[in-house]
């Protein structure tokens, strides 16, 4: 498929996906950016945007960093911790990275809605998976989906 550089350009710049993801492929948000009827203001995905942009906002201050300050309080002397101090660590890094990614996805999300442009769902709620696999499908979907169409693919198809 060939694209304009003006269109090539602003695939590569899109601005929400380039943070944390989601990872869109240009099959996915060329046409969308081509559509005469997304180039007009939508306020029903202009509210629902910002509704969601503000929620993965909160998420990532108000929770994330929240949790990260106490990280960062416990490994600042790592060898003071003890047993009890250092489980509530660990367990205050996985709600900071989960409430971090969650939030940076729902952000992302938003903006793209702000801007009538619809990209994928990363996040899945992956602590609620019962095996690795299932974690890690829930946990960055599209990067999944990226190696399965660009990696594994072209190493099967080599072979």
């Amino acid at each position: 498929m060939l694209y304009s550089f003006l269109e090539y350009a602003a695939y590569v710049t899109y601005f929400p996906q380039l943070v944390a993801g989601p990872i869109v492929t240009h099959d996915v948000l060329v046409p969308q950016l081509q559509d005469e009827e997304r180039k007009h203001l939508d306020f029903n995905y202009l509210s629902k945007g910002i509704i969601l942009f503000t929620f993965g906002l909160a998420k990532k201050v108000l929770l994330a960093d929240v949790f990260g300050n106490f990280v960062n309080l416990a490994y600042a002397d790592v060898n003071a911790l003890n047993a009890t101090t250092a489980f509530f660590a660990m367990l205050a890094y996985t709600f900071q990275i989960y409430f971090d990614f969650s939030g940076y996805s729902d952000m992302a999300i938003g903006l793209g809605w702000m801007m009538n442009i619809d990209l994928p769902i990363n996040f899945d709620s992956p602590y609620k998976a019962l095996s690795v696999t299932e974690f890690w499908k829930r946990w960055h979907m599209t990067l999944t989906a990226f190696f399965t169409k660009y990696v594994y693919r072209v190493v099967s198809e080599s072979r």
